[in-house]
């Protein structure tokens, strides 16, 4: 199982370097990829920045017994891309693999596990 990064920060960014890194995507700008093996049900980050209630291109949602908290994303889990096959989820701002997942290959969510095709043209 691999190990906690040590973190840098750089301005308002945390940067992870020892298990994730990023690079330009297939699907959709950068993305988020795998430096080593991950094994399933690992632990991958957390999803760290400011508390928002306002949308935004890195914002995460977090819907709980009928409240919603945004997340407005400072780390390089912020470049996460959808997948309707994801191989990662979020549990609470903590992602982990849904299966293991190869060096070299992008880690994906669903960003709507309940519609998971709304985002295909996205």
């Amino acid at each position: 199982m691999p190990g906690i990064a040590a973190r840098l920060i750089i301005g308002m960014e945390i940067k992870d370097y020892e298990h994730v890194y990023v690079k330009n995507s297939p699907i959709h700008g950068k993305g988020l990829y795998a430096a080593e093996p991950i094994e399933a049900g690992s632990f991958i980050g957390t999803y760290h920045g400011d508390e928002t209630d306002e949308d935004g291109t890195y914002v995460l949602w977090l819907f709980e017994d009928g409240n919603q908290t945004g997340r407005d994303g400072k780390n390089e889990l912020r470049y996460l891309n959808h997948s309707h096959e994801p191989n990662a989820e979020f549990d609470g701002y903590d992602l982990y693999a849904l299966r293991d997942i190869a060096p070299d290959e992008e880690i994906t969510i669903c960003y709507d596990p309940e519609n998971p095709t709304a985002w295909e043209d996205m």
